[in-house]
């Protein structure tokens, strides 16, 4: 083993975050890093389990704990006896954070913090794509999440050092970047001018002219204008791949939730991008079983499943957050919720077969993993190779059948 272990859970901007801990913890064989999510209550159990194995498979080692659980429950962690240090949100991206002698527990008020720096790792030991964080933060107040409380208000990062590390990441032999943040879609804001994601992006593929493919991670559908939206319609390099964040498909559930848009404007959105991108996959976080959801109201959650076309379904079983306005809402019983998240992943499986049916027979452009034997296609449809391909490279492959959720290529050659 060569530098610290680290072990991530939750969203593609923990991902990135880890990479850049894993430089700034340099060569700490001892050191075991769990980067936590606070998204659900079953992630904070999940970052409690980890700790615990991390403890038990290597009994000798400095377990660090941090991440958004750390942030919004630093003594749950701190009182754990496998823990010897609990760091905040802020203080992780700090080095100094991961001496052998830091304190037991430093988590700063995480709503004093007014900027983002670029913490952008320029090496992701485990992907074929990078992941660039370009903003933070989040400055809605859905009434179930605990995530601002964890992040702290939205700041971005300016645009000339995300270009910057894009030259950087292509340099280096990345051939897809992926864009990160708490809350994307409102970056700008806080910068000069406002600039909005979409010039961001705009500026991104005229300055990195040799990066062949830019994707989005989960993104709010209402905050889409019109320059992302054609960038997303009509530009080739940006991948035909949207994550909406819509949370339900009932207008009560939506407006109880604070959301900012109704079930009409989430099936508009994707209505437009399909007529314009017909390639284009869509994927979406709902929730199963929030506070005062009855059944006709999860029925049309059910429906838009198939309304939105989503082939990436992420359902989460609703948990109170302490906290959170949602937690003080009449509560949706545990069975009937697992019972409906149950029922939200089997339609979003039905939705996905089909579609990964359909790709069957056609040709792929296809971003090839580090271990030569599987990608993602522009779509993001898992594939597998019959032979090894070149690793982090881009193949045209034809996709000659499907087995166990993945398609399949008998046939590569290289792309670009």
């Amino acid at each position: 083993m060569s530098g610290p272990d680290i072990i991530t859970l939750g969203c593609r901007l923990n991902i990135a975050e880890s990479e850049a801990i894993r430089e700034m913890a340099g060569g700490q064989d001892d050191l075991i890093v769990v980067n936590s999510c606070a998204v659900t209550a079953e992630a904070v159990r999940q970052t409690r389990q980890a700790i615990r194995r991390a403890r038990r498979d290597r009994p000798d080692a400095r377990i660090m704990v941090t991440g958004c659980a750390a942030q919004t429950e630093p003594e749950t962690f701190s009182a754990m006896p496998e823990v010897d240090t609990v760091i905040g949100n802020r203080e992780k991206m700090e080095a100094a954070s991961f001496a052998p002698k830091a304190e037991k527990v430093r988590v700063a008020d995480i709503m004093t913090v007014r900027d983002t720096a670029p913490h952008m790792a320029s090496a992701f030991a485990d992907h074929a794509r990078a992941f660039l964080e370009v903003q933070n933060g989040c400055d809605h107040r859905c009434t179930f999440c605990i995530i601002p409380y964890g992040r702290g208000n939205s700041r971005s990062v300016p645009a000339g050092a995300v270009i910057d590390k894009a030259k950087e990441l292509v340099a280096a032999g990345y051939k897809e970047i992926v864009l990160t943040g708490v809350d994307v879609t409102s970056y700008g804001p806080d910068l000069p001018g406002s600039p909005s994601l979409g010039l961001l992006v705009e500026r991104i593929l005229n300055g990195v002219p040799d990066l062949p493919r830019l994707r989005l991670s989960s993104i709010d559908s209402v905050e889409i204008d019109d320059r992302l939206f054609d960038l997303i319609a009509y530009e080739p390099r940006m991948m035909p791949h949207l994550h909406l964040s819509l949370q339900a498909g009932d207008d009560m559930v939506l407006k109880r939730m604070k959301r900012r848009h109704s079930r009409a404007d989430a099936v508009r959105i994707v209505d437009r991008l399909i007529a314009a991108r017909p390639d284009i996959s869509i994927g979406a976080d709902i929730i199963a079983g929030f506070p005062t959801e009855d059944e006709a109201m999860f029925a049309r959650s059910l429906a838009l499943v198939a309304d939105c076309r989503i082939v990436h379904g992420h359902i989460f079983p609703y948990s109170p957050r302490t906290g959170t306005p949602a937690a003080r809402m009449p509560q949706v019983d545990r069975a009937t919720i697992k019972a409906r998240a149950a029922r939200l992943r089997a339609a979003c499986e039905t939705q996905r077969a089909d579609w990964l049916e359909s790709l069957v027979g056609t040709r792929q452009s296809v971003l090839v993993e580090r271990s030569g034997l599987s990608g993602h296609a522009e779509n993001f449809a898992p594939v597998r190779f019959a032979t090894p391909q070149t690793p982090s490279s881009i193949v045209r492959a034809t996709i000659s059948g499907l087995e166990n959720g993945a398609l399949i290529a008998q046939e590569a050659s290289h792309d670009r």
